[in-house]
């Protein structure tokens, strides 16, 4: 959260605050704060940007999602307020700014990506429910999870654009303003997409499986339409294995090809098998 402050969250709900100035032989002892947001895992963290009174300039609230609501955290006060229930499971978030700003709109929102295929856009401060859908995998029994996001630099010059992991080893590439997917590029045949971002350079790292990829930007060979960039991501080794696509309703035949995908275990419990771990903190559900 800062270099203050560490938020560890858990698979019981439970999320504990430590305070990094306090000697490493007392952090492993007890939080110094817990506050439990939802009633299921937390499913992602966002950090929402210091206010402009702030003295410090560290981040002082969060935006968590967990099972179907979202919620917001304060340094301070402890859970501010949590949504609505939104019906449908909510797993990853990412904070976005910048964007127009008109009526009640402060050009500042929160996306979580569902376990249903649509991105939810939520406006800062009005966090009962969301604001805006977008849809990003469309099937007959709800789309493909969107399992994580990641902010595409200003630097690269795309505009308000957001990169989101399926979990069908798809990763589509979303304008923010017009609401609109404007391209997809396959990271894997299998496995689903669980860790994006972005390096010193503007290249794209995706991880899934066993495979991480790094892409890099190149110029389409095809005509550009009006209004768009010709830059997309390929990746580095093979150019193939760009899909491409400028339409929400993609079809996506390979859904049907018949392959068993190994999805991510969802029912998230502690570890049972008592061995030992890499980290352990102690006594914590």
């Amino acid at each position: 959260m800062s270099p203050q402050t560490l938020i560890l969250a858990t698979d019981s709900s439970a999320l504990h605050l430590y305070d990094l100035r306090i000697p490493y032989s007392k952090i492993s002892q007890r939080p110094q704060q817990t506050h439990h947001p939802h009633d299921d895992y937390v499913s992602s963290l966002t950090p929402l940007p210091p206010s402009e009174t702030s003295t410090s300039g560290f981040s002082k609230q969060w935006v968590t999602t967990g099972g179907t609501t979202l919620a917001v955290t304060d340094l301070r006060r402890g859970v501010m307020v949590r949504s609505e229930d939104q019906e449908e499971e909510l797993i990853s978030s990412v904070y976005i700014k910048g964007l127009s700003s008109s009526g009640t709109s402060r050009g500042e929102k929160v996306i979580v990506g569902g376990g249903n295929g649509v991105l939810t856009l939520w406006e800062k401060g009005a966090w009962d429910d969301q604001d805006e859908r977008i849809i990003i995998d469309r099937g007959i029994a709800g789309g493909e999870a969107l399992e994580t996001l990641a902010l595409v630099p200003d630097e690269l010059g795309m505009g308000k654009m957001i990169a989101v992991g399926l979990a069908d080893g798809r990763i589509a590439f979303v304008r923010i303003g017009p609401n609109k997917v404007i391209s997809k590029v396959r990271h894997d045949e299998v496995e689903g997409v669980v860790g994006l971002g972005f390096d010193v350079e503007g290249r794209m790292v995706s991880g899934g499986g066993q495979v991480v990829k790094v892409w890099h930007e190149a110029e389409t060979s095809d005509e550009k339409a009006p209004g768009k960039s010709g830059k997309r991501f390929v990746d580095s080794d093979d150019d193939d294995d760009d899909d491409s696509d400028s339409d929400m309703d993609d079809s996506d035949d390979e859904r049907q090809s018949g392959k068993k995908r190994r999805k991510r275990k969802r029912a998230r419990g502690k570890d049972r098998t008592g061995g030992q771990q890499v980290m352990a903190f102690k006594d914590l559900d």
